[in-house]
């Protein structure tokens, strides 16, 4: 279904433009999840007509030094991928939220009214994917491999049904039926880079005086970056916290205080 034609950079365009309008929604503390939905569609939409931006890919074909899968100059696509890291350093993974077209199926598939399984755990998801990365970069720069297309992301995007790989991403989507988000927690070696930078965000969800101590939020994050004590390295920005938060201005979306 991908449209050979358009270029890639289209995607990277929309990404830069659907990341000023999510932050403008979170700094201004009008963000709700339903105003996230149309963000999610066109994003998961993009994937499957421009496989654009799928940052994990681009990350892939970066490392494999594939010009023709990347349809840019590799300083283009790498300085790109550079920039987003460092826009996750100041206001988080909105990338990873909304507009990453892997993140986003997996958010809309999350949405579907299912029992959900799995726990909050942060630590496990992070080291498992660190081995991951370790093994990617292993496979792409020492023997060329292109890992994340034995798992089918592209194939999945492309609708290559006749493509075995196309299943295996198939059933990671599926997954996140129940399970949130298990390629991005898991697998994805974007995310491991992204992950450290949204860390250390100068902009990033924090609760003020205003809070209750009803953990509300802590119940309804999938990540259980709802905690005080998490680093929000794991936070996709989902907004589930602020929906269920029973106080105005109790969760706000703002400059990270720093301590002493």
């Amino acid at each position: 279904m991908v449209i050979e034609s358009i270029p890639k950079v289209v995607g990277f365009i929309y990404g830069l433009l659907a990341f000023i309008a999510l932050v403008g929604l979170w700094y201004s503390g009008r963000f709700t999840r339903r105003r996230a939905l149309p963000f999610l569609v066109i994003s998961a939409l993009l994937g499957f007509l421009v496989f654009a931006p799928v940052f994990p890919y681009q990350l892939q074909m970066v490392a494999l030094r594939d010009t023709v899968g990347l349809g840019s100059p590799i300083p283009m696509a790498l300085g790109a991928l550079l920039v987003f890291i460092a826009l996750a350093f100041a206001f988080g993974r909105v990338i990873c939220g909304q507009v990453c077209p892997a993140g986003a199926v997996q958010e809309l598939m999350y949405r579907v009214p299912v029992a959900k399984r799995g726990s909050a755990e942060r630590q496990t998801p992070v080291v498992i994917r660190a081995g991951v990365f370790v093994v990617f970069a292993v496979t792409a720069l020492g023997l060329s491999a292109d890992l994340l297309g034995l798992i089918g992301l592209p194939a999945f995007f492309h609708l290559a049904v006749g493509s075995v790989s196309f299943f295996v991403f198939l059933g990671i989507v599926l997954l996140s039926a129940v399970v949130y988000r298990p390629f991005c927690r898991y697998v994805c070696p974007y995310g491991a880079l992204l992950a450290p930078a949204a860390s250390k965000a100068l902009f990033r969800l924090r609760r003020t005086d205003a809070c209750i101590g009803c953990r509300k939020c802590e119940r309804a994050c999938p990540t259980g970056e709802a905690d005080p004590a998490a680093g929000l390295g794991e936070c996709y920005l989902c907004g589930r916290c602020t929906d269920v938060c029973p106080v105005e201005g109790a969760l706000v979306y703002g400059r990270a205080r720093r301590e002493g």
